[in-house]
């Protein structure tokens, strides 16, 4: 996932520094009163999911104070800020009188190299949830992803959030969601008293960025033959609501958190208008594979396998908490066509307006299988290098 987004990482500009001496103002210096509630830090707060809960928190009567962490400053102004990378180890300082940490600090972006993203992400991780025992935080809260339980045949619909983590690490930024889980589970071990919640949502949208939200960017929607897909989305707005809930401990655990329910394919190119280009198994993935390895489009052929099966999930936790969505599968994707009106992407690869009128009248089925085409292109373009 890209910014914003579960797992986001906040844009680089490690030259911006916090006002010296600048205090934040908190709900109880507003005129509020004294505020009895947990004081939370959020990193990655400078953009995307993170800057919106570090804005959604700071508003709340029942936060006392929110810590701001990201390599630059956000806009939130009812904010404590420090500007440190999350690998930095003086995170542990910074967190010092924090009771919660929300940990978003997570680059998910289609076009970072894959080594240094995972290097980032599971650093960054270990960094914190280290930093935070340190520092006496009783809980952290971290934010993966429901493609964690992978998309397969023969999952239930939906899954629970005990079902088994299926995934492999052959979709984007999935290996190192399943790193994360497994720092998760092993951080209570090795820091007792630390407890750690992990939130997954579905399809998440809301000026995202993803191999997922890039798939309604097609002039056809890429249908595997044989293939049982089920869409659920997740608002970035519900998800933020859903952090808030785990920030304030009203609920723990492993929580998964979308829409209620689900759309069949059919009803997704009905809501859509877009129709379906139908492949066989072994064309489609074929193909993106072949496109991948020679560096023409950001998405392993994994990504596909999560519009061919579901991986529809309950949040059954959260509702017995109180939590409810408060936007439909239907109201998200209605959203999510108007984000990318005029974006025009085959195979998970972003097209100019001149490659998207070819493609147009070509047809999706010659632009995604002209992988020739698209080699030698590729080839004569090195030569003159």
């Amino acid at each position: 996932m890209s910014s914003p987004d579960p797992q986001v990482r906040a844009a680089r500009n490690p030259s911006t520094s916090p006002t010296p001496g600048e205090e934040p103002s908190t709900p109880a210096a507003r005129g509020g009163g004294p505020v009895r509630g947990p004081v939370v830090a959020v990193t990655g707060a400078a953009a995307g999911i993170g800057a919106m809960l570090t804005e959604r928190l700071a508003a709340s009567d029942e936060i006392k104070q929110v810590v701001a962490i990201d390599e630059r400053r956000g806009e939130c102004a009812d904010a404590q800020w420090h500007i440190l990378d999350v690998r930095d180890p003086a995170i542990a300082e910074k967190l010092r009188g924090a009771d919660v940490v929300v940990h978003l600090a997570l680059d998910l972006d289609l076009e970072t190299d894959p080594a240094a993203r995972t290097a980032y992400n599971v650093r960054g991780t270990q960094t914190v949830l280290t930093a935070a025992a340190a520092a006496g935080v009783h809980r952290v809260v971290l934010c993966t992803s429901a493609m964690v339980y992978g998309a397969l045949p023969d999952n239930e619909l939906p899954l629970s959030e005990d079902a088994e983590l299926r995934a492999t690490a052959e979709a984007t930024g999935v290996g190192d969601l399943l790193e994360v889980e497994r720092l998760a589970r092993r951080a209570p071990r090795a820091h007792p008293g630390l407890n750690v919640t992990v939130v997954r949502p579905a399809v998440l949208v809301g000026g995202t960025d993803t191999a997922l939200t890039r798939y309604f960017e097609s002039p056809r929607l890429l249908v595997v033959a044989g293939s049982r897909p089920a869409w659920q989305f997740c608002h970035i707005e519900d998800l933020c609501a859903a952090l808030e809930y785990a920030a304030l401990e009203k609920v723990e655990g492993e929580l998964a958190v979308g829409c209620e329910g689900w759309l069949e394919q059919e009803e997704v190119e009905e809501l859509s208008g877009i129709r379906r280009m139908e492949l066989p198994s072994a064309v489609a993935l074929g193909a993106a594979a072949r496109l991948h390895r020679i560096g023409l489009t950001p998405s392993p052929a994994g990504d596909l396998a999560y519009t061919m099966y579901p991986w529809v999930v309950s949040g059954s936790r959260l509702h017995e908490a109180g939590w409810r969505p408060r936007w439909t599968n239907e109201e998200v994707l209605a959203e999510l066509l108007g984000e990318v009106a005029g974006r025009h992407t085959l195979a998970g690869r972003r097209l100019g307006r001149k490659d998207a009128t070819a493609a147009g009248a070509a047809g999706a089925t010659v632009a995604l299988l002209g992988t020739a085409a698209l080699v030698r292109r590729a080839r004569k373009a090195r030569r003159r290098i």
